[in-house]
């Protein structure tokens, strides 16, 4: 109401620094005034102006109330002068001595006996006239005011202010707006002589509270789509701890094989064992590593059913594949079957920009009579199809359980060259005729991991910034809609 008397009073309008000065509050009080009269509609009319003026810094406060660290050099000598080492001493010391000796405002006698003195002869204050000067809102000259700047202790600063007159609709004494029509208006009539806030249609709503997906659960949404529109069906994959008979020793992979060592295995030490196996089943695993079987000569070693009860965090989901191809074989008719799994898996690695102790392995397997490594191909290209990538290659490799193996290559566009995207292979006969698959029954197999393609989608460079405790929540909550291309 102060503001609007203000108005009322001046013909062509004021300055909101002007009034801020004349009521005595801070600037900040009539800018917030301001905008709370332009919210009720035409009562006043501001037009936002921009000014700029000089101001002291902290430093130069300090030197105008104090004087200018040469004036205090001055006054800290004696008559009877002062040893340079005890000068330097002081906080102003250095900075003062400097500019006091280039106004020829104290000498030094270097021949003075014990060491350096320094005596005082006349003084000045200029700066700090200056400096007092400025806070007085007096204009220095552009030498002055540069050289004041050099020294930081002078400052320009841009102000902005309000030039206020008045609205079409002015008036000193302010009626509140209503907000809402509410029934009782309606039944007594009063909307007729209520005013009412005018609605702001070009305002943004309020964006509702809701969760968020984070980008890795975005593309496994993506993979197990792909997945389930190629009829595949999914594998339980809720079974984090496993044994080492399921993970390794099923799989073919001999107990002396680097990947079960401590480096590159986490085991547990509670439970460290597992006990219930299906025992016809493990007795043939047992006989076809150590003595051969099914056209195989084995591992020629001595298998140890204490190395395959040892419970571990499984290292890949392949373990769970081959619970479920046990089971698929116990069945008194076998059926084709395409499964599919993507989960965590875990394993003893170096941490670094692109590797973690624990990932997502995406898996998918396909059992049915008489299947070969081309149509492994053919089901690569139908599955990478659709995620966009139609460039592939295949390169022969070695897995202990697939034989045939291929490395599954990309040509990336971006970075213009071949890049690995997968593994996969043919499952061994050593692997399947022991659950008691058919002999005329081929497994094919394929596995890439779920945080390489995530990073390439969402430009991420660094493993870190995807998945642990380093994550950016911001970035979850702001990440696009992620959309494979097709």
């Amino acid at each position: 109401e102060a503001l609007l008397q203000l108005v009322e009073k001046a013909d062509g309008g004021v300055d909101s620094l002007d009034v801020a000065s004349s009521i005595g509050v801070d600037h900040q009080v009539i800018v917030g005034a301001v905008k709370s009269l332009q919210s009720l509609g035409d009562v006043i009319s501001a037009e936002q102006r921009s000014s700029k003026h000089w101001e002291l810094t902290d430093e130069g406060t300090e030197l105008a109330e104090q004087g200018s660290h040469e004036a205090r050099v001055f006054g800290s000598i004696p008559l009877e002068g002062l040893p340079q080492s005890e000068l330097m001493k002081l906080s102003f010391g250095k900075i003062g001595f400097s500019k006091a000796m280039s106004n020829k405002w104290i000498r030094v006698d270097k021949s003075h006996e014990g060491g350096p003195r320094i005596f005082r002869s006349n003084i000045q204050d200029q700066v700090r006239e200056k400096l007092l000067l400025v806070r007085s809102g007096a204009q220095l000259e552009e030498k002055d005011k540069n050289e004041l700047k050099k020294r930081k202790l002078l400052t320009e600063v841009t102000v902005k202010s309000y030039w206020i007159t008045r609205g079409s609709s002015f008036s000193t004494t302010l009626t509140k707006q209503e907000t809402e029509l509410t029934p009782e208006m309606i039944a007594t009539g009063s909307w007729k002589d209520r005013k009412f806030k005018p609605y702001n249609f070009e305002a943004m709503g309020v964006a509702p509270d809701c969760g968020h997906l984070h980008p890795l659960m975005k593309v496994r949404t993506q993979f197990r789509q792909i997945f389930l529109e190629m009829g595949f069906s999914e594998m339980p994959t809720n079974n984090f701890i496993e044994s080492s008979f399921w993970n390794f020793d099923s799989l073919f992979q001999p107990q002396q094989h680097p990947a079960r060592d401590q480096h590159d295995t986490f085991f547990l030490s509670d439970p460290a064992l597992a006990h219930e196996f299906p025992q016809d089943y493990l007795e043939r695993v047992k006989t076809v590593h150590s003595e051969g079987g099914y056209g195989s000569q084995g591992y020629k070693y001595d298998w140890k059913m204490e190395e395959a009860q040892k419970n571990i965090l499984r290292t890949h989901t392949t373990a769970v594949s081959a619970r479920m191809l046990y089971k698929l074989a116990q069945q008194e008719k076998f059926t084709p079957v395409k499964y599919f799994s993507i989960d965590r898996v875990f394993r003893n690695e170096t941490l670094d920009a692109t590797h973690l102790a624990e990932f997502h392995q995406i898996e998918g397997v396909v059992a049915d009579y008489g299947l070969t490594l081309g149509d492994l191909m053919g089901v690569l290209h139908q599955f990478f199809t659709k995620l966009g990538i139609t460039k592939l290659r295949f390169k022969p490799a070695y897995n202990p359980y697939t034989e045939p193996s291929m490395e599954v290559f990309s040509y990336h566009e971006g970075l213009k060259k071949w890049v690995e995207v997968g593994n996969s292979g043919v499952f061994r006969p050593e692997m399947l005729l022991p659950m008691g698959l058919p002999e005329d029954v081929s497994v094919i197999a394929w596995g890439l991991s779920l945080e390489r393609p995530t990073m390439i989608k969402y430009g991420i460079n660094n493993i870190r910034e995807l998945v642990g405790h380093k994550v950016n929540l911001q970035m979850v909550y702001d990440s696009p809609i992620c959309r494979l291309d097709s």
